[in-house]
């Protein structure tokens, strides 16, 4: 909201409650534009707000111009079905990669927080090597922690391997995480299961940044590992920069439209 008024557009507010003297219409009659959060919504609800998505629809029905972050099938569906324009400026690459910045600086700090020794000579195991993985390898090797890489693509290795990194075949981890201090997970499938997770040092922190979990959350917890579910970091770390990456990317998809 800030960023676009300080550009200079007519921003009006519709559901954000932590800024109490915003303007909040109770429709979106008269808006060129309609832009949602990422996540879109969480248990029924759009994220951060108290507004059912059946009212979001609802008053949205027949709009032309919407915008959201990370849509879920079924709710593209439901928006398509009221006649709403819906673009999901989270699938744009550039943003992906602009928010990679932010989620490997929190999972750096997060491991911080929780590790009671300095990461500078601390092993540390980065599993993916995409655009989170790459970027939080590259940081963990500055700050002097020996830094190992577990992917599939003999071309991910490789490059893991170039960087100074331990490259590891994640799919043949077993005998290989005994030395581990830290774990970070960024795939989105399950990679650590409870017969892995067994292999760790009892004081081993394991910081979960995948959307979908590749820890077994349950498993780690009964094993007494100290598990950081670590989603949300840009917005939480460092919001005006996250802001920042959505604004460049919704004028990108507006000026498209032009």
């Amino acid at each position: 909201m800030r960023l676009l008024a300080s550009d200079g557009y007519a921003v009006k507010a519709w559901g954000v409650p932590e800024i109490p003297d915003a303007p909040r219409p109770s429709d979106v009659t008269g808006a060129a534009r309609v832009v949602l959060p990422v996540p879109l919504c969480r248990d029924g609800r759009l994220y951060g707000t108290a507004l059912s998505m059946d009212e979001v629809w609802a008053r949205l029905a027949g709009h032309e111009h919407v915008y959201a972050g990370a849509v879920p099938e079924h709710e593209r569906n439901r928006a398509e079905a009221a006649g709403i324009s819906l673009a999901d400026y989270f699938a744009d690459e550039a943003l992906a990669i602009r928010n990679a910045v932010p989620t490997a600086e929190g999972a750096i700090a997060a491991a911080m927080e929780h590790l009671n020794v300095t990461l500078r000579g601390t092993p540390c195991l980065v599993l993916g090597f995409g655009r989170i993985g790459k970027l939080l390898a590259r940081g963990l090797a500055s700050l002097g922690a020996p830094v190992s890489v577990a992917a599939r693509k003999s071309a991910d290795l490789a490059w893991a391997e170039a960087l100074g990194c331990v490259p590891l075949d994640i799919r043949r981890l077993a005998g290989r995480l005994g030395g581990f201090r830290a774990v970070f997970n960024t795939v989105p499938d399950m990679v650590l299961p409870a017969a892995l997770l067994r292999e760790l040092r009892w004081d081993c922190v394991l910081i979960e940044l995948a959307s979908r979990p590749g820890v077994d959350a349950d498993a780690a917890r009964e094993l007494g590992l100290d598990y950081v579910r670590a989603s949300g970091l840009p917005g939480k770390v460092a919001p005006e920069t996250a802001a920042r990456a959505i604004r460049e990317t919704l004028y990108r998809l507006w000026e498209e439209e032009t």
